[in-house]
């Protein structure tokens, strides 16, 4: 059974950085495609950044150029590096995992529990 395990949210003023980090077990294929995704109160949940077994990635427009994801293969950890941190980033954090490449669709099959990011400004 695939299980996801998110960690590093927090709490961090304006301008602060974070990195989130996912412990992923069980996913039997290692040619997983992998993303970051993130929730509001009130908002619909939405793709933050993606990364392919071959290390191709996308990000979310708002984020590109301050967050950078990336991955561990042999850890199985996936990272999320977020730095120049903003109000509005402010959510619940989650991970997903499939093997087929969804980029920032929440059609994963795979889903962590999630971690709670909050930035003050």
């Amino acid at each position: 059974q695939a299980q996801l395990v998110e960690s590093g949210g927090g709490s961090v003023q304006a301008g602060g950085s974070l990195r989130l980090s996912c412990a992923a077990s069980g996913l039997t294929d290692s040619d997983y495609f992998m993303g970051w995704f993130r929730q509001a109160p009130g908002k619909e949940r939405e793709g933050v950044a993606a990364i392919g077994p071959s290390g191709t990635t996308i990000y979310r427009s708002s984020v590109r150029g301050r967050f950078t994801i990336s991955k561990d293969t042999a850890m199985n950890t996936l990272y999320l590096q977020m730095n120049s941190l903003k109000p509005e980033d402010t959510a619940m954090y989650y991970c997903a995992a499939d093997v087929i490449w969804w980029g920032l669709q929440s059609r994963y099959n795979y889903w962590g529990q999630g971690t709670q990011v909050t930035v003050s400004s």
